[in-house]
């Protein structure tokens, strides 16, 4: 059991972590397509991890998951169509 606590841990350090790259990066101000495609891959990562690991669905079937991924894939896909077509 140590050893699960301990990846869940370093797990939540990481999460933590990509929480403060994308706040750091909203305070430095920083803008353009590159900042938003790297903010919506790190909060694309950020879901899959606590979907897999935290709601536990690392463990269900591929349906569970794939309808997981298809939501990240749709919203972001979604929110970096509006960026670009505002952005014209």
């Amino acid at each position: 059991m140590y050893l699960r606590d301990h990846a869940l841990n370093i797990l939540w350090l990481a999460l933590c972590g990509l929480t403060l790259t994308t706040w750091m990066i909203g305070e430095q101000g920083y803008a353009g397509r590159g900042v938003v495609v790297t903010l919506l891959l790190i909060a694309f990562l950020k879901g899959q991890l606590v979907a897999n690991y935290f709601m536990g669905l690392r463990h269900a079937g591929w349906l569970w998951r794939g309808i997981v991924l298809i939501y990240f894939v749709l919203v972001g896909g979604l929110i970096l169509i509006a960026y670009l077509t505002a952005a014209r």
